[in-house]
């Protein structure tokens, strides 16, 4: 790629896997706009990751603060790598799903990426090329019970990812999802709580039936899928557009 600017930006950044992205880039010598809306949590961040780390709070269902954020960006340079990674879940039957919780997860899962492609890429494309990753989930490829509006969303933003892939091919912008199994993250421990709460079974007999879910048996890592990303952005993956990576332990066979 040719761009001027060796910047990242990262949604959800403040924690789990949207931090480890965060760090990973700044590791490997980007400067990262971190976007999250946690000040505290974005300013430990900050403190950890070190002078590349540079942070915005922004609720991304608030669109005129997110195209607030895209200006500011824009205003130092385009962009080489977009990770669209805030992502939020409900848990419930379909009856038990109310139209506002559907319209929250699509607002944070789908229109938040949405917005900020159509605001950021055509800079990108325009200052030579780059990258741009969606952080999907396993909920992108298959039904799962409980929740019928995450899994939308999460197939949404997977369409989008292979649309814009199309559209952008020619301009030297790849775009990608990444679907991670279950993480450890704050939305992993709210999982366990829940199936605690629900079956009597102890935290760790949550996770291990969790765990159980996959071939390996194994609850994923967020510097795995922050690695993932890493490769994702690389020269390496220059040819790689439209795809779909499952980082899963083997749940989707």
């Amino acid at each position: 790629m040719t761009t001027t600017q060796k910047s990242v930006v990262v949604t959800g950044a403040s924690r789990g896997i949207g931090r480890a992205v965060a760090l990973s880039f700044a590791r490997e010598g980007y400067n990262v706009w971190a976007l999250a809306r946690s000040a505290s949590a974005l300013e430990s961040l900050r403190k950890e990751g070190g002078e590349r780390i540079r942070t915005h709070e922004v609720d991304v269902v608030d669109e005129a603060a997110l195209l607030a954020a895209c200006k500011r960006i824009l205003a130092e340079g385009a962009p080489r790598v977009l990770v669209n990674n805030a992502g939020i879940t409900v848990s419930a039957p379909l009856t038990k799903t109310r139209t506002e919780d559907l319209a929250r997860v699509m607002a944070v899962n789908v229109t938040a990426p949405f917005i900020l492609c159509r605001e950021l890429m055509p800079a990108m494309a325009q200052a030579g090329g780059g990258r741009v990753i969606n952080i999907g989930s396993m909920a992108s490829m298959k039904g799962m019970k409980y929740t019928s509006a995450y899994c939308a969303s999460k197939h949404a933003l997977l369409g989008m990812t292979r649309a814009l892939a199309t559209e952008y091919a020619k301009k030297n912008i790849t775009v990608n999802q990444v679907n991670p199994g279950w993480v450890e993250t704050d939305m992993f421990t709210g999982a366990t709580a829940a199936i605690s709460k629900t079956t009597g079974r102890s935290d760790e007999q949550a996770r291990e039936a969790l765990a159980s879910m996959n071939a390996m048996g194994r609850i994923i890592q967020p510097e795995e899928v922050a690695a993932l990303c890493a490769f994702l952005a690389s020269d390496a993956a220059a040819g790689i557009t439209g795809s779909a990576y499952a980082i899963d332990g083997g749940e989707l066979g």
